[in-house]
């Protein structure tokens, strides 16, 4: 069974319910404790001394992770896309939970699935346990399998936010799952090489469950918005007291609200969105977008 509160609110007259993940864990938000359950367990099997795993500045992977690692006592090593700055929100907490950081160019940064990649860096361990960006692999997807329990079987429409994937395979591989499940992606895809991905990280059960990943409703791709979200975002928080987060479940939110305004959603389809979390993202953003300081620096 889960242990997240389900709110139910009304999308031009529709019913809709939202799995609200953000309110499950105190320490661990959203859908970040489903994916690092079965990564920690795994890390304390292998007796393993560093966590090591890799992400943007500004990331929810790397923010839980490091609460993670903190709250096990593991040393936790981040690979960081972009440079230091002394004033970014995300990289003050990480650094209080004891998390050590890499930073490396963007360029070095797309050859972290290599496998001599840790080459290129002189960690002093003697077992580094590699957690991919995202956090995705078969042990997060197992832990996301968890998050709908006995809610499986109890809609036609299952709605989350896309990133790496790993949530989204998790609700495809959910024991007893009769919804389609269908993924917003909050990146811009010029070639969708997601899909493909999860089909092979779902094994037989992304051919047995119905799914998709929805590409319309990036908003111009990672972290990017217009007037017209932001507008939104403002309004559902106002009518629902449900506060969305501005790079992954504010898109999903959108998404939903617009499909059954044009009707791609029935009347008669039960549904059910994810609130994935990810709501420390909002120091981010605002320091990214609205800080006097950070906008000197630029």
């Amino acid at each position: 069974m889960t242990h997240a509160p389900v709110t139910t609110i009304y999308m031009h007259d529709h019913p809709v319910d939202i799995l609200r993940l953000e309110l499950a864990q105190p320490r661990l938000q959203g859908n970040k404790f489903y994916k690092l359950k079965y990564n920690i367990e795994r890390f304390k099997q292998e007796n393993c001394d560093t966590l090591l795993t890799f992400g943007g500045v500004f990331s929810n992977h790397i923010h839980a992770t490091a609460t993670a690692c903190y709250d096990h006592g593991i040393r936790g090593v981040a690979v960081l896309r972009g440079e230091d700055d002394p004033f970014n929100p995300t990289l003050k907490f990480i650094r209080s939970m004891g998390m050590e950081t890499i930073f490396v160019s963007r360029e070095l940064y797309r050859q972290r699935n290599n496998s001599d990649f840790l080459h290129h860096f002189s960690i002093d361990a003697n077992k580094i346990y590699v957690l991919p960006e995202g956090g995705t692999n078969e042990f997060a997807v197992r832990g996301c399998s968890e998050i709908l329990g006995d809610l499986a079987d109890k809609y036609d429409r299952i709605f989350c936010a896309v990133g790496t994937g790993g949530t989204l395979c998790g609700l495809i591989c959910s024991p007893g799952l009769s919804a389609t499940v269908t993924g917003i992606s909050s990146l811009k895809a010029d070639k969708d090489s997601l899909t493909p991905y999860i089909r092979q990280l779902c094994g037989d059960a992304g051919n047995k469950t119905q799914w998709d990943i929805n590409f319309q409703y990036h908003f111009g791709g990672y972290a990017k918005y217009n007037d017209t979200l932001m507008a939104f975002v403002e309004q559902f928080e106002h009518k629902y007291n449900i506060k969305p987060d501005p790079v992954y479940t504010a898109k999903v939110f959108y998404a939903v609200n617009d499909m059954i305004s044009n009707k791609s959603i029935s009347a008669s389809e039960r549904i059910l969105i994810l609130h994935t979390g990810g709501l420390q993202g909002w120091d981010g953003w605002h320091y990214r977008f609205h800080h006097p300081k950070k906008q000197s620096h630029a």
